[in-house]
């Protein structure tokens, strides 16, 4: 078959799907859950866009860029601040939370509920999707860019890597974690790539038990802040001097933190140099 008659073949061709139901109207009292990225404003989906341009009200965490909402959002929609950090007691619970939602989704409303990273990692969405289910609000989920899939490409370290890890593992340390001894030594002993969420103000402590329960003591780690935005910094030691290195240090939230030997991969893969001060991020600030 010439070129010239497979083009003209194609004319007839039904239309390729771009999208899967992106395109579907979205009903008041319906609401959006979102990953709104790991800080980069640039990297949100094209249906949050749009769903930041039809929204009414926006719910929004303290680990999101402001800059989505400001560039994004429309000029009339309402903007709820709900700051959430451990270690705060001015923090928004996730039960006033769960009521702005529906209070809003009752009244007829378009509520996007945004939140920083990816929904599905660490991010209490199941309460939020059993108390719309509860209150028989209808809701839509859009993925986001995760906070350990951000750090990692931004600080050029791959979380897997042939000869390195064959593996990722994910997890939080901060006042709420509870692992066992039995986990402790799991983790010590496995070689795949671990990552820290919320584990930056107790790295000493999970430095501490990698190594009693035998993870070897030069496993480089690396500590990254703020991924992806203009104050993104990497620091990067071992377990056994991190207690050195790092000592008096106070990391900046977010911070997330990589160890395995990937970490070896930083200083010849990485590729963005900023390291400003300040934050792209709100200050907790109490919804009303």
């Amino acid at each position: 078959m010439s070129e010239r008659k497979l083009n003209k073949n194609m004319k007839f061709c039904p239309p390729l799907l771009r999208r899967g139901a992106g395109g579907e109207v979205w009903m008041a009292g319906k609401v959006v859950i979102a990953g709104a990225g790991p800080g980069d404003a640039d990297l949100i989906t094209v249906k949050l866009q749009r769903r930041l341009a039809e929204a009414d009200v926006i719910i929004t965490d303290r680990l999101v860029n402001p800059a989505i909402v400001e560039e994004f959002a429309r000029k009339n929609a309402e903007v709820i601040l709900t700051g959430k950090q451990g270690y705060h007691d001015g923090s928004v619970s996730q039960e006033e939370i769960n009521q702005l939602m529906v209070r809003h989704a009752l009244a007829g409303k378009k509520i996007l509920r945004l939140k920083g990273g990816d929904v599905a990692f660490f991010s209490n969405v199941l309460d939020e999707l059993r108390c719309l289910t509860v209150n028989e609000i209808e809701f839509e989920i859009i993925p986001g860019i995760t906070a350990a899939s951000g750090a990692s490409a931004y600080a050029g370290i791959p979380l897997t890597a042939r000869g390195f890890s064959r593996g990722v593992q994910f997890h939080t340390l901060h006042q709420c974690s509870h692992y066992t001894t039995e986990t402790w030594k799991q983790l010590a002993n496995s070689a795949e790539t671990l990552v820290f969420y919320m584990a930056a103000k107790n790295i000493t402590d999970l430095t501490q038990l990698l190594l009693k329960y035998t993870r070897k003591p030069n496993t480089p780690m690396a500590v990254i802040e703020q991924a992806t935005t203009i104050h993104q910094r990497v620091h990067v030691t071992s377990l056994k001097n991190c207690s050195k290195d790092f000592a008096g240090k106070d990391f900046s939230s977010p911070s997330l933190v990589i160890i395995g030997k990937v970490v070896n991969l930083y200083q010849q893969f990485n590729w963005f140099s900023h390291g400003e001060h300040g934050s792209v991020f709100n200050e907790l600030i109490v919804a009303k």
